[in-house]
């Protein structure tokens, strides 16, 4: 049975092969490859990802990801980003 490290390392693995990760993306291909425990609908009926697995995946991430709020993805860090996860 697959936990939230093995889906945070699968995360990882996917903006670490492409650069980039996103979410609407990432929810339906964790559903499929891990089971809908990890992909709860959310108030607006949508997929989200559990935030156990989202915590998991800061914690693996570090500093090398962030997170593009208006874009709705993660994505490798480059040298123009501001400090800090949350970019905009």
């Amino acid at each position: 049975m697959a936990t939230p490290n093995d889906v945070a390392a699968w995360m990882m693995g996917e903006v670490t092969a492409s650069g980039v990760l996103h979410q609407d993306d990432a929810a339906a291909q964790i559903e499929a490859k891990f089971g809908d425990e990890f992909v709860p609908l959310n108030d607006n009926g949508n997929m989200s990802i559990r935030p156990d697995v989202l915590k998991e995946f800061r914690k693996q991430s570090g500093d090398d990801v962030v997170w593009e709020r208006g874009e709705r993805l993660w994505r490798k860090r480059e040298s123009f980003d501001q400090p800090g996860r949350l970019q905009d």
